[in-house]
């Protein structure tokens, strides 16, 4: 304990003693009580002394906290750092900040470290048991804003099967906008742990068409047929240039994949482009689609 506190301690147990039994007062010699004030306002000085640099310190400690945390934020808008990434940083480290300060006033007027480091750990303890799941979706989003998987406006495809457009990230939550116009809310935590297909970080995809001819088809004219038709369409890229060859021998056709690359934008549009002219393309050069067949022998 402090040697300031233990006088003040003392001075106040004898002043209630006085006060008790007032008849005491006639028997303290006139030193006593002479000394015992001084003590008192000693021990009071004492006591304004350091709530006066107590709350110098707060006053300037909150100042330093407010510059050090704009500080940051230009450096991290000069950076060009993901605003969401931005906005938690700045508030984060001025919340640490600001405790630091707080923590040394409670200090420089008395309360002892041991009693503020026992209830802030009681504190986190209860607050971490309560907030379990909460805690784990802010650690995702911490995760996410630092090595950034994925970006706003990325197209991501999660371990759950949602896939969409990345519109908001925050801290405990990532905005996903479908394809048919849901707004999907995605648990950071679960997010993070998960995988995460980025279907936006590639600009050039791969597009595999499965085409089925009939058995006795010519394949060779097929194969030219198809590769007349994708010459045709610009979006389709001439390297690696696209080709066509059997996959697979299916129980009532022969399965062609057709394989071609493309811009990421224009990956759907050019497949179904590419089935409607196939569709009307081959019958005139007289590749037919089968439909499903079995053979029946009887035995007698």
């Amino acid at each position: 304990m402090n040697p300031n506190n233990v006088e003040v301690h003392e001075v106040l147990e004898n002043t209630a003693e006085i006060l008790q039994n007032p008849t005491q007062i006639l028997e303290i010699e006139p030193s006593k009580v002479d000394e015992a004030l001084q003590s008192l306002i000693q021990a009071g000085i004492n006591f304004g002394l350091k709530l006066l640099v107590a709350i110098l310190i707060l006053v300037a400690g909150i100042w330093l906290a407010n510059k050090i945390t704009r500080s940051i934020k230009k450096i991290m808008q000069m950076r060009n750092f993901d605003p969401s990434l931005q906005s938690f940083l700045g508030s984060f480290i001025n919340v640490l900040l600001k405790t630091f300060v707080f923590i040394i006033v409670l200090t420089t007027v008395g309360v002892q470290m041991t009693s503020i480091v026992a209830v802030l750990g009681a504190a986190s303890l209860a607050i971490g048991l309560a907030l379990q799941g909460t805690l784990q979706n802010f650690a995702g989003g911490v995760i996410i804003l630092l090595f950034k998987p994925f970006r706003v406006d990325d197209i991501i495809e999660t371990a759950s099967g949602k896939v969409g457009v990345v519109k908001k990230v925050t801290i405990f939550t990532t905005e996903l906008h479908t394809f048919d116009n849901q707004v999907v809310f995605l648990p950071n935590g679960a997010l993070a742990n998960g995988i995460i297909t980025n279907l936006s970080d590639g600009k050039n995809r791969r597009t595999d068409l499965p085409i089925s001819i009939s058995y006795g088809d010519d394949v060779d004219v097929a194969r030219k047929a198809i590769l007349a038709v994708l010459s045709k369409d610009k979006r389709i890229m001439k390297s690696p240039a696209p080709t066509v060859f059997v996959s697979s021998l299916g129980d009532s056709s022969v399965v062609l994949t057709v394989r071609f690359w493309t811009h990421y934008a224009d990956m759907y549009a050019v497949a179904a482009d590419i089935n409607e002219q196939l569709y009307m393309t081959l019958p005139k050069k007289k590749i037919h689609f089968p439909f499903p067949q079995m053979d029946v022998h009887i035995k007698k």
